[in-house]
């Protein structure tokens, strides 16, 4: 029997919250039907696609592959429904869109893709800079909307700024680190470890808040404004890293695995959303792109 949408959606919230439980809370559902449906897609596909481990699920290398696949397929129907609903798929015009660098690279393709199979006579162009500069745009009408960490918003007054999804930090190991085995991790133990860290948009700078608060602080090994770089170091065991799971890849370049853990302790995270100038009128293309990022982005 060919696996269902249904079980997809199961999949890729389990995929999600790292738990059977996790997934049943979200989907408001029972565990037992969560457990079920990834059996059944797993029997389907003939490959593993979870470790089942005492603290929950972990993607196996298969399993991180289809869900890129899954994710897709869901997004595809989903933009196949609005399309029909909204009948606009004719709809021309242009979207002047604002990124920041860390959303570019992780969360605004799948926005884009999903919102041009919807509207593929639109003409999106886009810049990518940081929050601040890209405000000065929208306030001077020079872009319609930015995707952008909107923590980093700092005239909430002229912005209107709607949320997308919100990722905590977490704690990326190497295969093999002393801390994959500990039940617990607190930032305390993080004392005297190597440690990764990523410069681009607020993550610096949340990194040196949370390392301030503590007593004996890790040593900065790297710095560096690439995520892959910081993945092939942290799997290679150059260091650690504290980063949000948004950017979180369980497979470096090379094919080396990172484990990621929670950590326990006041921890920051990371908001993702939308932002507009507050008052300005929105064309019917921004309001079409406003609705596409929301459906499009899982929480992560």
């Amino acid at each position: 029997m060919a696996f269902t949408l249904r079980q997809l959606q199961f999949f890729v919230a389990a995929a999600g919250q790292a738990s059977v439980s996790g997934a049943a809370r979200a989907l408001s559902i029972s565990q037992s039907s969560v457990t079920e449906a990834i059996q059944a897609l797993e029997d389907d596909l003939g490959v593993t696609l979870f470790e089942r481990k005492a603290r929950g699920l972990e993607l196996t290398h298969k399993g991180s592959l289809f869900l890129r696949h899954a994710t897709q397929i869901l997004a595809d129907v989903s933009t196949a429904r609005m399309a029909f609903r909204e009948e606009t798929g004719d709809l021309g015009g242009a979207l002047s869109l604002g990124v920041t660098s860390l959303v570019a690279g992780y969360v605004l393709s799948d926005i884009l893709s999903r919102f041009r199979r919807a509207f593929p006579k639109v003409e999106v162009t886009a810049v990518e800079d940081n929050a601040d500069y890209l405000q000065h745009l929208l306030i001077g009408g020079e872009l319609d909307v930015a995707v952008v960490l909107t923590s980093s918003i700092r005239d909430r007054a002229a912005m209107q700024v709607e949320s997308l999804l919100v990722s905590p930090y977490r704690l990326w190991l190497p295969t093999g680190h002393r801390l994959n085995e500990a039940e617990a991790i607190t930032l305390d133990d993080l004392a005297g470890e190597q440690l990764i860290v990523l410069t681009v948009d607020e993550i610096e700078e949340s990194t040196r808040r949370l390392m301030a608060a503590l007593s004996v602080k890790p040593d900065i090994a790297f710095r560096t404004r690439s995520v892959e770089a910081v993945r092939s170091l942290v799997a290679t065991g150059a260091g650690v890293a504290l980063l949000p799971s948004l950017v979180y890849r369980p497979w470096s370049l090379e094919g080396d695995r990172i484990e990621i853990r929670d950590v326990s302790g006041d921890l920051p995270s990371v908001q993702v959303g939308l932002v507009w100038r507050k008052g300005a009128p929105l064309s019917q293309v921004a309001r079409n792109f406003i609705r596409a990022a929301q459906s499009a982005v899982p929480e992560r």
